[in-house]
């Protein structure tokens, strides 16, 4: 008999097809409030979830007595609550490295299009602007050769490091958690203190994951000590900072500029300032979005899903904890 598995996130057909192959699949194109309800009568006896960004929380696990995994299409999860999935043995796992090169790329990307007015100078044609020598008013600033701050070093940090050192000769400081020794090796790359690398960086990219330590990181005194000619980039969550710090520190000319993937709230709000600034590039949270790496994602999940139900380690663990009370319980012994 095939164990049942719940998919709450949009999925391409032919990780459905492995999904049908191996479970008995129960597939929410979406949830909302008419779907809901549905979703938490089929956790009774669901075995594993397939998600995308789904708050599992002790609402949740309460539903769901008989759940040995949730498999997250994603490399953040702050969607869940590690601590009560932990107790309960319920396995969390995510999909990180799959989408380290596209995520950077979104990164530089931001970054030269905030930098080189991109989005301004494309409507300034599109709208019949451009009637000869561009004035010096529409220019924009230089990459070539500046100085990058990456916060957050870990494998999509060291993917930006890598672009921007070999790509455009861009001096690398980051601040991390520990030193990256392979980074500074490769690309040069040189460890500082937060309040450092705001201060000397042209270039702010944060890289953080969101958890208690980096939410609100960076608030009105961090954007205070950046340079007035900095461009602050965000690719990793819009909880990471203060937002409405970041529409100050913009109306009040403190940096120069923003290029955003990610927001306090999600889509964001119309009214939002940040959407009213020229200067700020704003990106519907793509960054590691493309079709190929969301297959490639999909599949991971797909596959860390089904080592969990079939009692095997899954690959992306994020709770090791889980699965060793998992196989406790299954050879007779205690918790």
């Amino acid at each position: 008999m095939k164990l049942k598995v719940i998919v709450t996130a949009k999925i391409y057909d032919e990780v459905l097809e492995y999904l049908h192959q191996n479970c008995e699949v129960i597939y929410f194109n979406e949830l909302n409030e008419e779907t809901y309800p549905a979703f938490i009568e089929q956790l009774s006896d669901t075995k594993g979830i397939f998600s995308m960004g789904l708050k599992v929380d002790r609402f949740l696990l309460n539903h769901a007595p008989q759940l040995k995994i949730v498999s997250n299409v994603s490399v953040g999860y702050d969607n869940f609550d590690l601590a009560e999935m932990t107790s309960r043995g319920v396995m969390a796992t995510n999909t990180p490295e799959v989408l380290n090169d596209t995520t950077a790329d979104a990164a530089l990307a931001l970054l030269l299009a905030t930098a080189r007015r991109i989005p301004e100078l494309d409507q300034y044609v599109k709208t019949g602007k451009w009637h000869g020598l561009v004035e010096d008013e529409w220019f924009g600033v230089d990459v070539y050769g500046k100085t990058l701050g990456i916060i957050g070093m870990g494998r999509i940090g060291t993917a930006i490091a890598k672009r921007a050192h070999l790509g455009f000769d861009m001096n690398i400081l980051y601040h991390n958690r520990s030193c990256n020794i392979e980074a500074e090796n490769l690309y040069s790359c040189k460890y500082c203190s937060l309040d450092e690398l705001l201060q000397k960086s042209d270039f702010v990219c944060l890289m953080t994951p969101l958890t208690s330590e980096t939410k609100y990181l960076l608030g009105k005194r961090e954007f205070k000590l950046m340079k007035e000619t900095a461009i602050f980039i965000n690719v990793s969550r819009g909880q990471t900072i203060r937002e409405k710090d970041l529409i100050s520190a913009l109306q009040n000319k403190w940096i120069l500029a923003a290029g955003l993937d990610v927001y306090e709230q999600e889509p964001v709000d119309l009214g939002n300032p940040l959407l009213k600034f020229p200067n700020v590039v704003t990106l519907p949270h793509i960054g590691g979005a493309t079709k190929k790496t969301r297959l490639n994602m999909m599949k991971l999940a797909a596959e860390n899903l089904i080592q969990g139900l079939t009692g095997e380690r899954p690959k992306n663990l994020i709770n090791e904890q889980a699965y060793w009370m998992k196989t406790c319980l299954a050879d007779g012994r205690e918790k």
